[in-house]
């Protein structure tokens, strides 16, 4: 059974029918599910959840299927991980870390909205799926499509990580490389998609591919106990996921799965591409699209779709914008894998980055709960760390080639071991 209600604008709020739109006709502002609360909050509570399976259908009644899914049916649910060591590096009491660097199959949060956009999609009739993205998009989308032998077309910019490029060609996806940034890449994908009809995750039937970004929020709230943080730090690109997170909080609230919303919401950015950050920071309602150049490559959107929505988030919240450089990304990507052990790709440093700005500076006090988001795996982007590590110690296989290796170092505890 759907929920669904319909397809609203969300400038004019004029309804539109469960199909392959997302801007309105007569205002032009994007289209977002709204769902019926009165009939879901009949028959979801915490006892159904905690009763279902451990992936993210088991908030079914707030995804926007007709049906069962029938793409990726064990994404999601990935784990919010106590950040001990790296709250202590930090300074701050209670540290959280949202791992989507695990999650199934492709090893990022894309994963959640790729199935709910493709499952979807079938349910609507269509046989090919498509997307524009700077990566982790273009794995997600060849990975589910072949999961169910949907034909799939992905859309790239032709300078992203190349083990990104690889993990999009081994599923036998037909990759299509734009000389060109990607808001390059998605205006050409959006006159392909009224030319051929096929069915662009983040274009067409981007709301209800928007909609899956929910699930992140919801397993925050669930595994902290049936509440939210009081600060949540999140990735922008497009800016979708930073509105979606809002979303699902409140409609947990609304539902009355959780007491209150009283969370501050921070978007990240890298310094080369802060389009949203620049204007929150100015105070201003308008994004100024930029020319992205930074190796944060799956933030490196110009001209952010969402990106008057995620600054109101910011404000409504109580939260704000924060940016770091290429260096600190690095910085917050060693930082994490040393304390923690994860290893997240450039955007998950762009997120510890974040945090320790806003922490040292005062702005997120460390006597409250923090959770940082980690959005895709450090197997991605491993192209931006080939300088900046150490080389292994080359030795011969002679224990006194060793012994000297110890000594040389100083390490106290091989010696005392």
């Amino acid at each position: 059974m759907s929920f669904v209600k319909a397809l609203t604008c969300r400038e004019c709020g004029k309804e539109y029918p469960k199909e392959a739109l997302h801007v309105c006709e007569y205002c032009f502002g994007p289209l977002e599910v709204s769902y019926n609360y009165d009939e879901i909050g009949k028959v979801l509570s915490r006892e159904v959840i905690e009763g279902r399976a451990p992936n993210m259908w088991r908030y079914k009644e707030l995804l926007p299927l007709d049906g069962d899914p029938t793409v990726g049916k064990d994404v999601g649910f990935t784990p919010l991980v106590r950040a001990h060591n790296l709250g202590k590096v930090l300074g701050v009491k209670e540290l959280y870390i949202k791992n989507d660097a695990v999650n199934y199959p492709t090893l990022s949060f894309k994963d959640r909205v790729v199935s709910v956009a493709t499952s979807r999609a079938l349910e609507m009739g269509f046989k090919t799926v498509a997307c524009a993205s700077t990566g982790n998009l273009a794995n997600s989308v060849a990975a589910n499509a072949a999961s169910v032998g949907m034909e799939n077309y992905v859309f790239i910019p032709n300078d992203l990580e190349k083990t990104k490029v690889m993990g999009t060609l081994i599923y036998g996806s037909k990759v299509v490389a734009i000389k060109g940034t990607y808001d390059e890449v998605n205006r050409l994908c959006s006159e392909i998609a009224g030319k051929y009809g096929w069915a662009f995750v983040n274009i067409n039937i981007r709301p209800y591919y928007a909609e899956g970004s929910k699930t992140f929020g919801f397993e925050i709230a669930e595994q902290l106990g049936w509440k939210v943080p009081k600060h949540i730090i999140v990735p922008m690109a497009g800016g979708s996921l930073i509105t979606k997170i809002w979303k699902a909080f409140n409609e947990f609230h609304k539902l009355g799965l959780i007491d209150k919303v009283d969370t501050k919401v921070y978007g990240a950015q890298a310094t080369g591409c802060s389009p949203i950050v620049a204007a929150v920071k100015a105070g201003a309602e308008l994004i100024k699209p930029v020319r992205p150049n930074t190796i944060a490559k799956s933030l490196a959107i110009g001209n952010p779709a969402d990106g008057f929505y995620s600054a109101k988030v910011m404000r409504e919240s109580g939260g704000t914008g924060e940016d770091v450089s290429d260096a600190e990304i690095i910085d917050g990507m060693k930082l994490l894998a040393e304390t923690e052990g994860i290893f997240a790709e450039t955007a998950g440093g762009v997120t510890v980055g974040v945090t320790k700005k806003l922490i040292e500076s005062g702005r997120i006090p460390k006597d409250e709960s923090i959770v940082i988001s980690v959005t895709g795996n450090g197997l991605k982007t491993q192209e931006a760390l080939y300088d900046v590590l150490e080389e292994p110690t080359v030795i011969e296989a002679r224990l006194k080639d060793f012994d000297d290796l110890v000594e040389s170092s100083g390490d106290r505890y091989a010696m005392e071991g």
